[in-house]
């Protein structure tokens, strides 16, 4: 498996995985017009075309035969454009020593405060190939496109992970807030934003505070909380340094998570290697290796030694990367546990 840039000569693939993904991943609506303006965008990205505001570095997962399997995405900057949204969990403190009343409400805050931060998205892989090293591979590489070109991206990186619903869908937050604003189905509003129609947030949603005390009792519950299919990505990215730091999304209260760019564990770990040809041996540990390209780069998982400034590694992972030997290589080991 290898993680590359896409090409419009995918479109026809992501088409397929687009409807594969249900209504789990408003990003990548299965339309072939969207899909081609966004390829297109992203190859433009990729060509050093974009400014940061528009970056989309947009990615897929190819297999041996040439299958596209999964894609996954990093945006440049968030909110440069456009408004980016969250709600902001405070505190509002209620006291009155005569009644000896003393109430702590947390309240949310429509904030602006993620502006300009890299961003995360667009994470899918098949279900047939959610096994082995596919899913790291997938989300980790761009971790090292990040580390390798560093200035194309913000100080922080964020992620918005998905909220609580139930199996049909059906978000708490969503039926105790935001239908008394939007009058829609939760669905629908994801969608919209997913596309990028993003201007109905502002001019219906409520601007002052918001306490949660007069929301259900089910949509306090899952604020800042994960789906839980959600709780493995969250996990892993947790291992990488991102953390919970008090937004949560608009819609459906699940978390964003963040990370001051350089303080991400494959970011910050990631070395520069001589790529060289070998047995790696029995105490070969799985690394991410990056073959320094931009818009010809290849990432891939594989097992993998360090010696003496060389990277050492199959036949097969050399090919994957397209490299002959003596070329040079970022590398990290994939998991936070094999670093230490």
């Amino acid at each position: 498996m290898i993680v590359r840039p896409v090409r419009s000569t995918d479109l026809s693939a992501l088409f397929d995985l687009a409807r594969s993904t249900g209504a789990g991943l408003t990003t990548l609506p299965a339309n072939m017009e969207r899909l081609a303006h966004r390829v297109g965008w992203a190859e433009r990205t990729f060509r050093g075309e974009a400014e940061r505001a528009d970056a989309d570095y947009l990615f897929v997962l190819e297999d041996d035969d040439g299958k596209v399997v999964g894609i996954s995405a990093v945006a440049g900057a968030v909110g440069l454009r456009e408004p980016w949204y969250n709600y902001r969990l405070g505190l509002t403190v209620s006291a009155s020593q005569e009644l000896k009343i003393h109430r702590e409400i947390p309240t949310l805050f429509l904030a602006n405060d993620l502006t300009g931060n890299s961003e995360l998205c667009s994470l899918f892989l098949h279900a047939d190939h959610r096994s082995g090293l596919n899913g790291r591979l997938l989300s980790k590489a761009r971790f090292l496109f990040i580390a390798e070109f560093r200035e194309l991206f913000g100080d922080k990186v964020i992620a918005e992970m998905r909220g609580m619903s139930d199996a049909n869908g059906r978000s708490p937050f969503w039926e105790s807030l935001g239908r008394h604003f939007f009058k829609m189905e939760f669905s629908q509003a994801d969608y919209l934003t997913g596309v990028g129609n993003k201007a109905f947030i502002a001019e219906l949603m409520p601007k002052f505070p918001l306490y949660t005390c007069f929301l259900s009792e089910d949509a306090r519950n899952t604020i800042g909380r994960v789906h839980p299919d959600t709780e493995p990505a969250l996990a892993m990215l947790k291992g990488e340094g991102f953390a919970y730091q008090g937004y949560v999304d608009i819609f459906d209260a699940g978390p964003a998570i963040e990370v001051p760019t350089d303080k991400i564990r494959a970011v910050q770990n990631s070395q520069t290697l001589v790529l060289a040809v070998g047995t790696p041996g029995d105490e070969a540990t799985p690394y991410l290796i990056h073959n320094r390209k931009r818009e010809d780069c290849r990432i891939t998982a594989a097992p993998a030694r360090v010696a003496a400034g060389t990277l050492v590694v199959d036949a097969l992972t050399a090919k994957r990367l397209q490299l002959a030997v003596g070329a040079q290589v970022r590398a990290v080991p994939l998991s936070a546990k094999e670093t230490k």
